[in-house]
């Protein structure tokens, strides 16, 4: 989602814009720099026009309809005055992509409970405000010579990592399920490990045992991609101070293994088996029973979202995901099974 960071002067005139608002306003910012906030935008309700206009303190609102041009949009909207500059506020614009006048999804979907609509809700709230710091830092930033903008790159640093750990909660809390349809499950799976290889430090201790005689899996390609640079990230990570590392990725057919659908509640059977096995020291024991749960980890700046996600794609897809650890070999091996197309 983009979102437009409009910086406005005491007198509410636009002082400075990212290239997010240019876009949205459809016009440079040569044409809009020093227009009065009024003729760039006209907000339908006055209640917030006035709060604008009037109020030295902090505004969020939610589903706004506003008038560009000749077009009509229904925004979220953050205000926040800048305390070291008197009079001077960020605003944050983004498209919320719902009709005015509608009646919000999370209140129409009572039917969804609260704790599974929780992460998502909560996302959505901190998203706007967390990007009002991130277009303040970047207005700062225009401002300072090269050598002063260590801080400003800081912000934007710790602002983009707060904004990847609120779409993985997004994800969680997320009642929609990724469309499924025939296809190689091989294709994904090594365009997840060829992202991985691109982003990682030179060789990278990865094998490859596939079988290319597997018929087509029935899964969300996306999904499985995911699953896949999750699990394999982790277990190059779980191995990493091994005296020789190595993450194994293999596929197989295993027959005999199934679960209830989600769906029809009919059992699924699920032969199409990814195995992703690492010889690190494993799964921490006091953590075995709540591995797959949200913020359930033991690793130095770990976030315990990860396995949390593949659980909750596997799921969606009506597949499964168990982990097994050999203590005599060494080797932790994580089971993915998914149902075969037919």
């Amino acid at each position: 989602m983009r979102y437009a960071i409009i910086l406005l002067s005491p007198d509410l005139t636009l002082a400075e814009l990212n290239p997010a608002a240019e876009e949205l306003l459809g016009q440079g910012a040569a044409r809009l720099l020093g227009q009065p906030l009024h003729r760039a935008i006209i907000f339908a309700d006055n209640a917030v026009r006035r709060r604008i206009e009037n109020g030295d303190f902090s505004l969020t609102a939610r589903d706004i309809a506003v008038t560009i041009g000749s077009a009509t949009l229904t925004v979220n909207l953050t205000l926040s005055p800048l305390p070291a500059a008197n009079g001077w506020k960020v605003l944050t614009l983004s498209e919320s992509g719902s009709q005015h006048g509608s009646i919000s999804r999370e209140l129409r979907d009572a039917h969804i409970p609260y704790l599974q609509r929780g992460p998502s809700i909560l996302a959505h709230e901190i998203k706007n405000p967390l990007a009002a710091i991130r277009g303040a830092g970047q207005l700062l930033a225009r401002r300072l010579a090269a050598e002063d903008r260590a801080l400003t790159d800081l912000i934007s640093d710790e602002v983009a990592r707060i904004a990847r750990l609120v779409d993985r909660m997004q994800a969680l809390g997320s009642d929609r399920r990724e469309p499924v349809t025939g296809f190689n499950m091989h294709l994904p799976i090594r365009s997840a490990l060829n992202a991985i290889r691109s982003t990682g430090p030179g060789h990278l201790p990865i094998v490859e045992e596939f079988d290319p005689s597997l018929p087509d899996v029935f899964a969300s390609r996306d999904a499985l991609q995911q699953i896949i640079i999750n699990l394999v990230t982790n277990a190059l990570h779980a191995c990493a101070d091994a005296r020789e590392p190595r993450v194994t990725v293999r596929t197989r057919f295993a027959s005999g293994i199934s679960r209830q659908s989600l769906g029809s509640g009919s059992p699924v059977s699920l032969p199409l088996e990814i195995i992703i096995a690492d010889n690190g020291p494993g799964v921490a024991e006091m953590i075995f029973d709540q591995m797959f749960d949200p913020f359930v980890t033991t690793k130095a700046g770990g976030q315990g979202l990860g396995l949390a996600l593949v659980r909750k794609l596997l799921n969606d897809m009506d597949g499964r995901i168990a982990y097994i650890r050999d203590t005599r070999a060494g080797i932790s091996t994580f089971r993915v099974n998914l149902p075969v197309a037919s």
